[in-house]
């Protein structure tokens, strides 16, 4: 016999995971008829429902797959086959979840779910190569619009597999079709380089991703891999990008340029994007706070200002969530530095008071104690630093270097090679402590001590390439054993090859060398990727020394604009008797 309805439908309603069938029985009190169960569900079927789930809830889920699983091949319903797969899963033998997933997709051809059940479960059990059937139905089975947007979740799917190169294999045969589709093949290929990129062969990626922008010059996949592979420290990519922004690209691609070039320092770079940025799309809220921080960092003040206050006003227009908490906090966190430095030391403190977000309290912490060290408070100013609750051992080393970088900007040396002396006593296992404390000897004139401990942080730990860098400037700097200094800062730039500042290190020792022409063609690259004051410094000298007097005082002029304290600039005018 059959159960009434109203009496199937409030059992239903106690095995939960029946939510459509319990939506089809409709049965409440003064309704219109209700709507009729599946006519599969009589007494014995219900019975072993129940059954199947009674036992998966009692820790017997051998049992409850075999009730459950037998239910779905009776009534080739959907929802019970999943069940059964989750129910598979539960048994802890993913090979039941699998026979559930394949049997659903053979009763289900066209399901996308059950297909996509049977890729996830093989792939979670690193059957790959098994695993290039069911991905080639789920591209199959995407709505041509959305074709694209399932090629793009390949790399997703394969993100945990073992053999990551076996993967990116599977996939770009899988992908074959629409390698060759001109409408699919940006997508397709940018999905294989990414899969090439986890396997490590960056240059393969790099070629799917020329190979993607080869075949639709204005999509934006390849340029999303191309910035990916930046990132990676694959200067070769950036060949993509450019060829991208040369055109019209939208703003977003051009803001994740932007921060590309922010990470790797080449900040003149980044702030030319920016411009375009926000002049292209003038409501682009984040595109404006990266700005006025740049345009801060260059001691452009009132520019910075204006940007951030742009920033402050379209953020009221942005959704509540935690980047827009973010933003804001570094938003007051600027022009709290912008009035310190207009000794408006009042108004630097309310806006800091402005600042919500918990996880900015050490960043708004280390202002405060700045503006007390401007007013001469330097005691209180470390006191508030050492007060600062440390949550993770990350929180205490914030706090060592907030209070570091505090007395370096007030000049106080020897103050900041005692904090820094007893810190790497407690962790001398610690390379960036270590070079700090031997920049800090440096700064106390006590080159020895400098020199002893970098040549220990190169022993220990011979890629921490800034350590080749300074010791070789330092070198350089009081024209000592150059041949020397020079292979050092060779040896930092086979770590680094792209950064401005080794550039300068490498130029300022060809200078002392006598090389003039080869310190020139050095220096003069390396400001072009980064104009900073330290790199016009060694730039402006070379240049004054080859009687280029008044290129030299342009990028003099040009370094003073951005910072007029810089000690080595000051020192280089001073020394060789230039006014400006």
């Amino acid at each position: 016999m059959k159960f009434s309805h109203r009496f199937a439908a409030g059992a239903l309603a106690v095995l939960g995971w029946l939510g459509p069938a319990v939506v089809m029985a409709q049965a409440q009190e003064g309704s219109a008829e209700p709507a009729p169960l599946p006519s599969a569900l009589d007494a014995d079927l219900f019975y072993r429902l129940l059954l199947g789930e009674l036992n998966a809830q009692g820790g017997e889920p051998g049992t409850a797959y075999a009730q459950i699983m037998e239910s779905a091949l009776r009534t080739n319903d959907p929802v019970l086959y999943e069940r059964a797969v989750q129910v598979g899963f539960q048994s802890g033998t993913r090979e039941l979840a699998l026979q559930a997933a394949r049997a659903w997709k053979q009763a289900y051809p066209t399901s996308r779910e059950a297909n996509r059940y049977v890729l996830q479960i093989l792939l979670a059990m690193n059957r790959i190569t098994e695993s290039a059937e069911a991905l080639k139905t789920e591209f199959a089975l995407a709505e041509p619009k959305d074709r694209n947007a399932s090629l793009m979740l390949a790399p997703r799917f394969y993100a945990r597999v073992g053999d990551k190169k076996l993967a990116a294999t599977v996939v770009e045969q899988a992908m074959a079709p629409y390698i060759a589709n001109p409408a699919t093949a940006p997508t397709a290929w940018s999905a294989v380089g990414r899969l090439r990129l986890a396997a490590g062969d960056t240059p393969a990626a790099l070629e799917a991703a020329r190979r993607g922008q080869a075949a639709g010059p204005h999509a934006e996949a390849p340029v999303l891999l191309a910035l990916e592979l930046m990132d990676s420290k694959l200067p070769q990519a950036e060949a993509v990008v450019k060829t991208y922004i040369d055109g019209k690209p939208v703003p977003e691609l051009r803001m994740g340029y932007a921060r590309v070039l922010l990470d790797t320092q080449r900040y003149g770079e980044a702030a030319r994007q920016l411009k375009f940025v926000t002049a292209e799309r003038p409501e682009f809220a984040e595109a404006w706070l990266v700005q006025g921080t740049l345009q801060l960092q260059d001691n452009q003040i009132d520019n910075a200002e204006a940007s951030i206050k742009r920033f402050i006003t379209l953020s009221e227009t942005l959704q509540s969530g935690e980047d827009r908490g973010r933003g804001l906090a570094q938003a007051y966190l600027s022009l709290s530095q912008i009035a310190e430095k207009r000794k408006d030391y009042p108004l630097a403190a309310a806006l800091l008071d402005k600042i919500e977000n918990p996880e900015d309290l050490l960043a708004a912490q280390t202002r405060r104690a700045s503006i007390l060290a401007r007013q001469g408070k330097m005691d209180e100013a470390r006191k508030l630093l050492r007060a600062l609750p440390e949550r993770t051992p990350a929180d205490a080393r914030m706090k060592l270097m907030a209070e570091v970088q505090l007395l370096r900007d007030n000049r106080q040396y020897k103050e900041a090679y005692e904090v820094l002396a007893a810190a790497a006593t407690k962790q001398p296992e610690d390379a960036d402590l270590a070079y700090d404390l031997a920049m800090a000897a440096e700064k106390l004139g006590n080159l020895v001590e400098m020199e002893r401990v970098l040549r220990r942080l190169i022993a220990t730990q011979p890629d921490y390439y800034h350590a080749y860098n300074a010791l070789g400037y330092s070198l350089a700097e009081r024209s000592l054993r150059l041949p020397e200094a020079r292979e050092l800062i060779r040896k930092a730039l086979e770590y680094a090859p792209d950064d401005p500042f080794i550039s300068d290190s490498l130029g300022w020792v060809e200078f002392r060398m006598g090389n003039k022409t080869e310190a020139l063609r050095v220096l003069d690259t390396a400001y072009k990727a980064r104009p900073d004051p330290e790199i016009a410094a060694h730039l402006g000298e070379v240049l004054w020394s080859l009687g280029e007097r008044d290129r030299a005082q342009a990028v003099w002029k040009e370094a003073q604009q951005q910072n007029d304290d810089n000690e080595t600039l000051k020192e280089t005018l001073k020394r060789l008797r230039v006014r400006q």
